[in-house]
């Protein structure tokens, strides 16, 4: 669903906040145990706060049921699900590279990491669950377990990303349709609107080349998909309050052939700016792109 989705982007968000930028005093190697205390503390105190913030933000709101399922999977031409994938592969890194600050080893960093974003998304699902208003989704589990295994995967086995998930978005007509569905400002619609969210798959093709590759490592190529035309999860057919007219149901899917940059192969001796690029590197640059649809190929000079 729609909501559910906006409310594991904010989570992330918070944990990222909570996890990700907590800073030690120094670098002497009996502090290491005392980093592993801060990234305890801090990701249990975080989880425990977020999960608190978004009950009474959220859930206290409305009415609750027994444990029970929903099946949204047909929704929203399954652009939620993506970015399901998306958010628990992008928590995944930020988990990994915390516990390899606090001075775990790659194998239990992996499994730390893993074992924490599976465990806090799972409480939001079955929170989910008991709610009237949706329940719990074996697609959503689905989605958050394939975005974890993306990460876990390349880490064990190439101890690198060759496949880098990223996002892009741009601002649509269809908001203006159901605002309170697709959001009334620039913030909301990143959030709600669908129809501007594109997941990308960022990778450099002569990965596996070798030293000898002058292909730079910065350079990738990028394939996404998105979707249009939508302006509720299954079906269109709206009629729109201001001049009762009815909106059809002309839903598409697209995929995205584009340039992008690995901000992470930009050699620097700066950890700060090593810092921000990993940050900022979930975050596809707008670049050309190719673009087919069902109806048509389109060619954009710059598309985000």
């Amino acid at each position: 669903m729609l909501n559910r989705f906006v409310r594991t982007f904010v989570c992330t968000v918070l944990l990222l906040k909570t996890i990700g930028f907590t800073k030690a005093q120094t670098d002497s190697a009996h502090f290491f145990k005392k980093r592993q205390t801060i990234l305890k503390v801090s990701s249990i105190g975080g989880g425990i706060a977020t999960g608190t913030a978004l009950y009474f933000a959220w859930y206290k709101n409305y009415s609750t049921n027994n444990f029970h399922f929903f099946n949204d999977a047909p929704e929203w031409l399954q652009i939620d699900k993506v970015g399901h994938v998306y958010s628990n592969y992008q928590l995944s890194l930020l988990g990994f590279n915390a516990c390899k600050w606090a001075n775990y080893s790659d194998k239990q960093s992996l499994i730390y990491s893993s074992v924490a974003v599976f465990g806090y998304l799972t409480t939001i699902e079955i929170m989910d669950g008991f709610s009237t208003g949706w329940g719990f989704s074996a697609s959503d589990m689905l989605a958050n377990a394939s975005g974890i295994s993306i990460f876990a995967f390349q880490q064990h086995f190439l101890n690198d990303q060759f496949i880098k998930l990223k996002f892009s978005f741009h601002q649509t007509q269809y908001p203006k349709y159901r605002q309170e569905l697709l959001g009334n400002n620039l913030a909301e619609q990143l959030l709600k609107d669908y129809n501007g969210q594109t997941y990308w798959l960022s990778f450099n093709p002569f990965y596996f080349s070798g030293e000898n590759c002058k292909f730079p490592k910065w350079l990738n190529l990028a394939i996404g998909y998105g979707a249009e035309g939508m302006i509720s999860g299954r079906d269109n057919y709206v009629i729109i309050p201001t001049n009762g007219s009815i909106i059809g149901n002309n839903r598409n899917r697209k995929l995205l052939l584009s340039l992008d940059l690995d901000l992470t192969k930009i050699k620097t001796k700066s950890k700060f700016l090593k810092n921000i690029f990993v940050v900022f590197n979930s975050i596809k640059i707008p670049a050309p792109t190719i673009e087919l649809t069902n109806k048509r190929i389109l060619f954009h000079y710059f598309y985000y």
